[in-house]
């Protein structure tokens, strides 16, 4: 199987503390405050902006998407799987490490910024179990297990991670994040080419809620992944369009550091199937979509029975998905073989709806062959959970807001990174870059060439 079986995380969830430095550019300390999307005042919007990054990567055949990401002072650059399934932020350690799968040279090296046992929040990542330090001063370990059997062994850190915001700052916080040196994989042969995990979960280790909690953001975060490939990732809400959005609440279930929606009722073809109740997870660390056993069965049988009649036969030379087709001659996109298939559906409480065309479902592979894209959630363990991958979130502006506790989705142009100025002018007054979430250079250095004192201090660790 071709599939990087990415990340769906269902235990184990971390809380970090987070640890600030900011720093604003020169540009910042001549410019006027940006203007405030809401006249509400909370500790969240004490900056006004947010963080944009350019996603590389698609469905198939690399089965991920990444973002790269800065770390350390100097920076280095760091290619990291974006997971809205997790919560811990980790990168391969330079310590003996077993499973890295990077050279030596791009590995994170920790230097003395070890994140205590004695802190707190040491405590909190280990619920429900305690925590027993042999010293106060013990390195804070950490373990996270992941649904598809991966996981990461390794030890808390924090460190610089420099972040230039769509108002023209640019901030350099010290967040806390994990350096794995003993990672496992699914399988041997599908060895991620990226350096780690880029936590987005809704829990306290996460980027954005550590950003947050710092007041550099509001709590809402966005992806928009381009069925083409690429894409772009949001740190705040400052992207999020004020109208079109259809928005679900946020369920309340035992993964409650997970984006959850439900209940929801499945649609095919625009006729319900009697499969209702369904609770989902927006989850961009799984590259598929999962549906629990009934939900799956019941699709795979209308799937199957509406392609009577039509020119494709069942196929087990594939090894990309369990189940294809073949036609007569190879397909080259899903858009020639849509018309074969029928759209579905979630119908959320209100009428709100998540419509999954054909392209939400199928990928074809290089042999020409269509495969389904959904896959039973039952044999990865998800029981009752219904999984909303990488391939029915393509080609939709997601967005997770944890302060309304809403999850909304519009149809958008993924391939597009937005201009501020142009597309959301109530909110800006300077354009950015493709690559503004990508701080070239440092802190310190932009300091000493201002001659100002940039940077202040928020610290304690």
């Amino acid at each position: 199987m071709e599939e990087k079986n990415k990340r769906m995380i269902l235990v184990l969830f971390l809380v970090i503390s987070a640890i600030f430095q900011v720093c604003f550019s020169a540009a910042s300390q001549s410019q006027p405050p940006p203007k405030t999307r809401s006249t509400a005042s909370t500790a969240a919007n004490r900056f006004g902006s947010s963080a944009v990054f350019r996603i590389t990567g698609n469905v198939y055949p690399l089965g991920y998407y990444s973002v790269s990401l800065e770390i350390g002072n100097p920076p280095k650059l760091y290619d990291l799987d974006i997971d809205t399934g997790s919560d811990l932020t980790w990168v391969q350690c330079d310590a003996p490490c077993k499973g890295c799968t990077k050279p030596r040279d791009a590995l994170y090296n920790p230097r003395g910024n070890l994140v205590p046992c004695k802190h707190p929040l040491c405590s909190n990542i280990h619920l429900p179990a305690s925590l027993h330090c042999e010293t106060p001063d013990d390195q804070c370990d950490y373990e996270v297990e992941y649904a598809d059997h991966g996981s990461s062994l390794g030890v808390l850190v924090i460190d610089h991670i420099p972040l230039r915001l769509t108002n023209g700052s640019i901030f350099v916080p010290r967040l806390a994040f994990g350096c794995g040196y003993d990672q496992r994989y699914p399988s041997s042969n599908l060895l991620p080419p990226t350096a780690g995990i880029l936590g987005l979960g809704n829990g306290k280790a996460s980027i954005i809620s550590q950003l947050h909690g710092l007041g550099v953001i509001r709590n809402v975060l966005g992806h928009c992944l381009s069925g083409h490939g690429g894409g772009f990732l949001f740190l705040g809400d400052d992207l999020v369009p004020s109208s079109g959005i259809s928005w679900a609440p946020m369920s309340r279930t035992r993964l409650e550091k997970h984006y959850s929606a439900g209940p929801a009722e499945l649609l095919f073809g625009g006729k319900p199937t009697g499969v209702k109740g369904l609770q989902v997870v927006f989850d961009s660390g799984s590259s598929y979509s999962y549906f629990s056993s009934q939900a799956y069965k019941t699709t795979l049988d209308l799937v199957t029975r509406g392609l009577n009649g039509k020119p494709l036969k069942g196929t087990t030379e594939d090894g990309a998905l369990p189940i294809c087709w073949k036609g007569t001659k190879p397909f080259k996109a899903v858009r020639d073989v849509k018309d074969y298939f029928e759209p579905l559906l979630l119908s959320f409480t209100k009428n709100v709806q998540l419509h999954l065309p054909p392209e939400n479902y199928l990928i074809v592979t290089k042999h020409g062959h269509v495969c389904l894209g959904i896959l039973n959630g039952s044999e990865v363990g998800l029981e009752n959970f219904n999984i909303i991958g990488d391939i029915s979130l393509q080609d939709k502006m997601v967005i997770f807001d944890n302060e309304k506790r809403q999850i909304g989705w519009v149809s958008a142009d993924c391939n597009r990174l937005p201009n501020v100025d142009r597309d959301y002018k109530e909110s800006f007054w300077q354009p950015y870059a493709a690559d503004f979430g990508i701080l070239q250079e440092n802190c310190l250095a932009t300091a000493e060439k201002s001659q100002k004192p940039l940077c202040r201090q928020n610290s304690e660790l």
